[in-house]
């Protein structure tokens, strides 16, 4: 077995505009002094990298490395959320997905898709000049409007939409190959690949590939009200990340798993802060060192009431609390015999 490492912070939601969340040095600096020893990287800000510098030079990659190292800490991965929403865009959410692109390539679908496909071979690249094994990104969607049959769907129509999701994936998996990273979808509402079912749907239209795989994030998995500890039994061997968020889920006479178009605050599915949830990580953290998860615990603070410096701290806490460092023997060893073939035989009355 092996000991998960952690904690990591996924800094998206800390960047802003004024210190220490406005550069990599200082924004590293002030995580490390809240016990954090990792950070994950988003991609689409250049004040903290250049991702096609990243990739086109490893003297830079190494540099950017160099700032985290600085701070006492290590880059665990790097994210392509926001670039892998438009690898596939449903026409009726062009205009808001728009603002993930640069401004060039706004109002032109298929040139948007070109930028995100280079976006995304770009961070495996630069993945695999800073030494990492894994990045994170979102699959897009193309049938996310008919998530709920009704009107019914014409037949087929769902078939057609992963095939297509297929066809764009398959070459970006298989530079991910070339690179020698995995790529694991974050399943998450909002995209095609949002539990268990459809992602099996996307594995057959990819064969299967190797390097489709999985970051774990039960959150999204209680919203859904899916058993998330089981999903670990089925999935564990393409689990290759892991985000650690918190998430409640209170349905009410008015309102559930929809949320009645309310604001986060008021719907009966919330993330929350690490320990102020319903999920057990005791037995999320306990499952993924059962099935020798190596990968990074990785908070990612998103909650509708506490605010995030607090979030951060107390997330720092959570996980190292959590994390199991696993046994290097059996604990019954004490009461363990010296064992030859013949004992075995007559054991056994053979």
């Amino acid at each position: 077995m092996v000991t998960i490492k952690g904690p990591a912070l996924f800094i998206a939601q800390f960047i802003g505009d004024e210190a220490p969340y406005n550069n990599l040095p200082s924004l590293a600096a002030w995580a490390a002094s809240l016990g954090f020893k990792g950070l994950q990287l988003p991609t689409n800000d250049l004040r903290f990298i250049d991702l096609q510098k990243a990739a086109e030079s490893k003297t830079y990659a190494e540099e950017i490395k160099g700032m985290v190292q600085e701070a006492g800490l290590e880059i665990t991965e790097l994210s392509t959320h926001l670039q892998g929403q438009l690898v596939a865009v449903h026409p009726a959410y062009n205009d808001l997905f728009d603002a993930f692109a640069p401004a060039a390539y706004q109002g032109n679908p298929a040139a948007r898709q070109q930028w995100a496909v280079e976006q995304l071979r770009y961070a495996a690249k630069a993945s695999q000049n800073m030494g990492l094994s894994a990045s994170v990104t979102f699959s897009g969607a193309l049938a996310w409007p008919y998530v709920y049959p009704w009107p019914q769907r014409p037949p087929g129509l769902i078939e057609r939409a992963f095939e297509e999701l297929g066809k764009r994936w398959t070459p970006i998996l298989d530079y991910y190959d070339e690179c020698g990273i995995d790529l694991c979808y974050e399943l998450h509402a909002g995209e095609d690949l949002h539990d268990g079912t459809s992602f099996d749907m996307f594995l057959n239209k990819v064969h299967h590939h190797p390097r489709a795989n999985l970051l774990y994030d039960p959150s999204h998995f209680v919203l859904q009200c899916l058993d998330y500890l089981e999903f670990i039994d089925i999935y564990h061997s393409r689990i290759k990340m892991m985000h650690v968020k918190d998430a409640e889920f209170n349905p009410t006479g008015r309102q559930g798993v929809y949320g009645g178009y309310q604001n986060w605050i008021d719907r009966a599915g919330r993330f929350r802060s690490l320990g102020d949830g319903q999920i057990n990580f005791k037995s999320v953290f306990s499952k993924l060192a059962q099935y020798n998860f190596s990968g990074w615990a990785v908070l990612e603070w998103e909650c509708a009431l506490k605010h995030p410096e607090d979030g951060a701290r107390e997330g720092a806490a959570f996980i190292q609390n959590h994390i199991i460092h696993v046994t290097d023997r059996p604990f019954d060893n004490f009461a363990a015999a010296d064992i030859d073939a013949s004992l075995h035989r007559k054991l056994l009355g053979i």
